[in-house]
């Protein structure tokens, strides 16, 4: 009977924990979800209870961000960006993250470490050396300047992630292809990429969703609202002075957030096995 009880308790317990984590994940979405529903009355009425409608929910504050402002333009540039950013990113990681995984001795993990050491430097030691690489390409003011500037510290990270999982993949593929008749790059491109997906699917969404987050940079080189992604026009233009639109500002979060939540549990189980991949084997 004992062993019963604990048995249960156990998985009581389990559950709890599960439970207690769930709802602390998803309470952010929620909490944007309801307040971009809610009526500016039932938003700012400070005797309504927050947690739930009070009066009907409302689309005005997701009307207001596509017909009163340039939130779809933002939109555009952020993925824009994001694409750019994720091919520069795969087309220098990639073979970086081979050839330093192939190179024989200490050399090559030192110089990993080292490439990854710059990814650890703050952007805020960054952004005044390459403000004036910015003005001397004449991309002040452009979306074009993040997508020049966002691969400094996505590369770095990506050819440590990607040298890590190329170093599990055995030596013995490659070799056979190249006894079959293939070239060193032919061997890297029809075998050693096909088996790399798990690590390019991981470096791809944390590239995307980096260049999603980042706010520092585009504060610095961008003021039209033409030219904004999405983080910096909501945290701008939607706030006037001391006025928060607190309403079209957790819906424009929310829209932009939804996607990548989606990616992440698609390939859960392929971003899990590229980010360990290299630590497994």
């Amino acid at each position: 009977m004992r062993r019963v009880i604990a048995k249960v308790g156990k998985e009581v317990a389990f559950y709890l924990a599960i439970a207690f984590f769930v709802g602390l994940t998803t309470f952010p979405f929620y909490w944007m979800l309801i307040t971009s529903l809610k009526s500016n009355p039932d938003l700012y009425n400070v005797t309504n209870v927050p947690f739930w409608f009070n009066e009907p929910p409302t689309l005005e504050h997701f009307r207001y961000l596509f017909e009163q402002t340039l939130f779809g333009r933002w939109l555009v540039n952020s993925l824009i960006i994001g694409v750019c950013v994720v091919v520069i990113t795969l087309i220098a990681a990639l073979p970086a993250g081979y050839s330093l995984a192939r190179m024989t001795g200490r050399s090559g993990e030192a110089m990993g470490i080292g490439i990854f050491l710059t990814y650890l430097v703050p952007p805020t030691l960054l952004f005044l050396p390459l403000s004036r690489i910015i003005a001397n390409l004449g991309l002040q003011n452009s979306m074009w300047s993040l997508v020049l500037v966002y691969p400094t510290f996505t590369i770095p990270f990506c050819t440590w992630l990607l040298m890590g999982f190329f170093k599990a993949m055995p030596v013995e593929i490659e070799e056979a292809a190249i006894v079959d008749g293939c070239s060193v790059f032919g061997a890297f491109i029809k075998m050693v990429l096909p088996l790399s997906l798990p690590a390019i699917l991981t470096a791809v969404i944390f590239t995307f969703t980096l260049t999603l987050q980042e706010f520092v940079y585009a504060l610095t080189f961008i003021s039209s609202s033409a030219q904004k992604p999405i983080t910096l026009g909501v945290a701008t233009d939607l706030v006037r002075g001391d006025i928060f639109f607190w309403g079209e500002i957790m819906a424009g979060a929310l829209i932009a957030s939804i996607p990548v939540a989606i990616a992440y549990n698609l390939f859960l189980d392929r971003f899990i096995s590229g980010i360990t991949g290299g630590a497994v084997k």
